[in-house]
């Protein structure tokens, strides 16, 4: 298979893809085309159809896995592909692991990991809380296996969820190492909780878009009410624990303007606002570094808010 961060201008391309996006539009001439997103594990790509009405193109529709046969051209300085033929294909005919960006990392084993540290709780009602998640509840650990960081800047594949969480909870137990006075369990447990609203905040794949609850109330205050629903069913957890949880959960982006609807006010939501940020930063620059095989500046990335440069082997 060719994949889409293959693609150079003038290829022919025939083989397989994932119809990511279908739009029916009308040129300014008035002819009507087809705009369509096609989609693999390397990456997405936009497509026209100029002549839908033509004897190549079957029907299909969005989320649709298709053969494609077109070429692949430029327009203002974009790749894009012009597709003359297009066909639905059926299963058996692809393999989905080439349409959908996966973690590099076991997902199996990951967990495994975020399962040993939640054993690893001496408190019993942070454990309890963490367990009724991460142990007892089904659905939730298939969504959270399954479910991206986010729709993009970084962790947006299958896994990124947890690849993202278990990084920044091995981040913070790093910080309690070096700062004592940070209250260990507080933290880690609020590092593996602090983005569990991204299982409701983002659709799954092979859509990853935002959900409408997403786009109402965001993963922040969706995961403190998942917190808060949870606490309900847990005997005797104290008041004051399920508030500094709850802070921790609505801080973790440290800055207003970020969306975040309270800065930090405990040490340990300090912490996790700067494990959550280290860890996506490092994230989209190695994700961009390793898109890009020329060293140098590679320009404004909006993430690190800065020209960014990709420096080569030192000597």
């Amino acid at each position: 298979m060719k994949y889409i961060e293959q693609f150079k201008e003038s290829d022919n391309v025939n083989d397989i893809y994932l119809i990511k996006h279908k739009q029916a539009l009308v040129t300014k001439n008035g002819k009507p085309y087809e705009n369509v997103i096609l989609q693999d594990k390397t990456g997405s790509i936009d497509a026209k159809i100029w002549d839908p009405n033509s004897a190549g193109i079957e029907d299909y529709d969005a989320l649709d896995y298709c053969s494609i046969v077109g070429n692949v051209t430029s327009f203002n300085g974009q790749l894009q592909v012009s597709i003359k033929r297009i066909r639905r294909v059926g299963d058996g005919e692809y393999d989905p692991a080439d349409y959908l960006p996966m973690t590099s990392k076991s997902i199996d084993g990951m967990y495994e990991e975020l399962l040993k540290i939640i054993a690893g709780l001496k408190s019993e009602h942070l454990k309890k809380l963490c367990e009724s998640f991460f142990v007892e509840d089904e659905e939730f650990i298939s969504a959270f296996k399954k479910s991206s960081a986010a729709k993009s800047v970084h962790h947006g594949f299958v896994g990124g969820l947890l690849e993202h969480t278990l990084s920044v909870t091995k981040l913070c137990e790093f910080y309690t190492t070096r700062y004592p006075m940070l209250k260990k369990d507080l933290l880690l447990a609020v590092a593996m909780l602090h983005d569990i609203g991204k299982i409701k905040e983002l659709s799954c794949f092979p859509q990853n878009e935002y959900t409408d609850d997403g786009q109402l109330l965001g993963h922040i205050v969706m995961g403190c009410e998942m917190v808060g629903d949870k606490i309900k069913n847990i005997e005797g957890f104290p008041h004051k624990l399920e508030a500094e949880i709850k802070h921790c959960i609505l801080a973790h982006h440290g800055e207003y303007e970020f969306g975040s609807p309270k800065k930090p006010a405990l040490m340990e939501a300090v912490a996790l606002n700067f494990a959550d940020n280290l860890d996506a930063k490092m994230e989209t620059l190695t994700e961009l570094f390793n898109s890009t095989p020329e060293t140098g500046w590679l320009g404004f990335n909006r993430l690190i808010d800065s020209n960014v440069r990709k420096t080569g082997d030192v000597v």
